[in-house]
């Protein structure tokens, strides 16, 4: 039985499914539909404390009381909401570290951006994260926390979810997979509709195919590389831990990965002003990607405090793309959300002001 995981002298209950959640019941010497009760609140009902679950036995709210347990909501720091309806919140974590999430919403869906870690430790200079360094990893009921705020937030069921907030999520694997499980389990989002981004990190990427489907029973997931470069020194320019993980090997684990799971790679690229968006760079890209089972998003970079980098122009990300189409790869580009509350790709920093 998964019991309930000790945060500090707290039991939290966020992220445990319905039968871990009868199980857990059932030890306490309570009936098992206890549990079932417990999980409509927390992940349909959004109860955010104990208090709140007004089914359960009032004696047995306080016992729990007693003991530590907790639902383990985070809190709320700060509210933006951008032009474009874009919402980003700051969240507030037991241990006073702050993340931040966003919610991006169209008139068919509602994308939630959610964070893996406190910081970030790979340092790409393209991104506003890193810039702080590395507080911690995220657990479990932090990250499903982000999907059940957004939609409290916005009053509207998300429909996705993606991994590309603040952090990587392969150094978080376990509770990354984990709180997978959760929102496709017991949040209701399909593990098509889920998306993790990773950077790259040595040597996970087969071990990420065999943890999912260890821990969920397939991988459905999508998985997205950020490549951002068609050669190993331009990559290395703009990630620093492209040095330990050469362009090639990387490949090399994306087409492993493939094998394992027969789920295409996504490729994240981010458009860089006469950096990364030449025509040479395209015909580049389309070359070291040819024969791969995968699929391209042009991002166009969006300003962080720091860098000089600049936004191509929309003639140059048409030409970029032109160019890969013409070789026969499958590009989308995509637009960027919420930039005037610095809640676009790579802009996500912690900032209460």
């Amino acid at each position: 039985m998964r019991t309930p995981p000790l945060i500090g002298e707290r039991e939290i209950l966020l992220g445990l499914s319905e039968g871990e959640l009868e199980d857990w019941a059932l030890s306490l010497g309570e009936p098992a539909f206890r549990g079932r009760q417990i999980h409509n609140w927390i992940y349909q009902r959004g109860a955010k404390s104990l208090e709140e679950i007004t089914v359960l036995p009032k004696v047995w709210r306080k016992s729990l009381n007693q003991r530590g347990v907790m639902i383990g909501r985070l809190t709320m720091v700060k509210r933006l909401v951008a032009m474009d309806s874009t919402l980003k919140l700051l969240l507030g974590t037991f241990d006073g570290e702050n993340i931040e999430t966003v919610g991006i919403p169209t008139e068919k869906r509602l994308t939630v951006c959610v964070s893996s870690q406190v910081g970030c430790s790979m340092g790409c200079r393209f991104c506003a994260t890193g810039k702080g360094g590395l507080q911690r990893s995220l657990e479990v009921h932090e990250i499903v926390d982000q999907v059940l705020s957004v939609r409290e937030e916005m009053d509207r069921r998300p429909s996705h979810v993606v991994f590309m907030g603040m952090g990587e999520p392969l150094l978080n694997c376990e509770a990354v997979l984990s709180s997978i499980r959760s929102l496709n389990r017991d949040v209701g989002i399909g593990q098509r509709r889920i998306t993790v981004s990773t950077v790259g990190v040595p040597n996970m990427l087969p071990r990420l195919a065999d943890l999912a489907i260890a821990k969920l029973g397939r991988a459905q997931f999508t998985l997205a590389v950020s490549l951002h470069a068609p050669n190993q020194e331009l990559r290395e320019q703009l990630i620093p831990t492209a040095k330990s993980y050469p362009i090639q090997l990387l490949l090399d684990d994306c087409k492993r990965y493939f094998s394992a799971t027969g789920r295409r790679v996504s490729f994240e690229y981010i458009l860089l002003r006469e950096l990364n968006d030449r025509l040479h760079h395209a015909e580049q890209l389309a070359a070291l990607l040819a024969g791969l089972q995968s699929h391209i998003n042009l991002i166009a970079y969006n300003p962080i405090e720091g860098e000089a980098f600049q936004r191509p122009t929309e003639q140059d990300i048409h030409a970029f793309k032109t160019v890969l189409e013409r070789r026969g790869l499958a590009v989308t580009v995509r637009s960027s959300r919420g930039l005037d509350q610095d809640a676009a790709c790579g802009q996500l920093r912690r900032q209460h002001s």
